[in-house]
């Protein structure tokens, strides 16, 4: 049977300005664990703690740039575009360019705090 997700949970963000997390599907908004799906939207300038999460994330950006660092390379993927990262590997995303940046992120499985594994 279709679930309609009316509207979406805004999710506080971690990062050094307020970027806008609004989940759709995930832990919070549906009490899925399986798959968590958000729009972001972040500022010119944010940038977050790097990061080796538990889970894949498929990116797609809508609008604006958004920088991916590795620990081998910093990958800007652009409108139009998309990027995976993978479960395990040392990320950090921020957006250093004038405009910020919307984007859809996909998690599976479902992203948590638990889970993200941050450096602080």
């Amino acid at each position: 049977m279709p679930v309609l997700i009316d509207k979406p949970t805004v999710i506080p963000a971690a990062g050094t300005k307020p970027k806008i997390i609004e989940e759709y599907f995930g832990r919070v908004n549906s009490g899925t664990s399986l798959v968590s799906i958000a729009r972001m939207k972040s500022p010119a300038g944010w940038t977050e703690p790097a990061q080796q999460p538990e889970f894949d994330e498929y990116t797609v950006v809508l609008k604006g740039t958004l920088r991916v660092e590795t620990k081998d390379k910093v990958i800007d993927v652009k409108e139009g575009s998309a990027i995976l990262t993978q479960s395990g590997e040392w990320i950090r995303y921020s957006t250093p360019f004038e405009g910020g940046a919307e984007y859809v992120a996909v998690c599976i499985p479902a992203f948590s705090p638990d889970t993200v594994h941050r450096e602080e």
